[in-house]
């Protein structure tokens, strides 16, 4: 059920921040929107663990920032993955990464999506 809704937040974000920011960051439909947010989530469990491990002294030398443009990084290779998604310069990646670690932060934090087992 987190996974639905993570998945749903983030789709839902790249809706919203390209529609704000239509100068550096395009999403074509909903339906790039949703395949964008399933390729993220997939990079997010398969290689941010790696790129985390690797970076780590640069994340600690830049007091936890460098996490951010390992974001970037990650939504750079999902744009390349995923038609009708794509961000102008490595820069917007970054802004858009930022901002959508903040509203994840939020959202997941209020959204304590529990699911009970019988």
């Amino acid at each position: 059920m987190r996974f639905i809704v993570r998945l749903a937040t983030n789709m839902l974000s790249f809706l919203v921040l390209s529609m704000i920011f239509t100068s550096g960051f395009r999403v074509d439909n909903w339906v790039s929107a949703l395949f964008a947010a399933f390729v993220l989530s997939i990079l997010n469990a398969i290689i941010k663990p790696i790129l985390t491990v690797l970076t780590l002294p640069l994340t600690i030398i830049t007091f936890g920032f460098f996490a951010i443009v390992v974001n970037a990084f990650l939504l750079e290779i999902t744009a390349d993955v995923v038609g009708g998604f794509e961000f102008t310069s490595f820069g917007w990646a970054m802004l858009i990464a930022f901002i959508l670690s903040i509203i994840n932060t939020i959202l997941t934090n209020d959204l304590h999506v529990q699911v009970e087992r019988n």
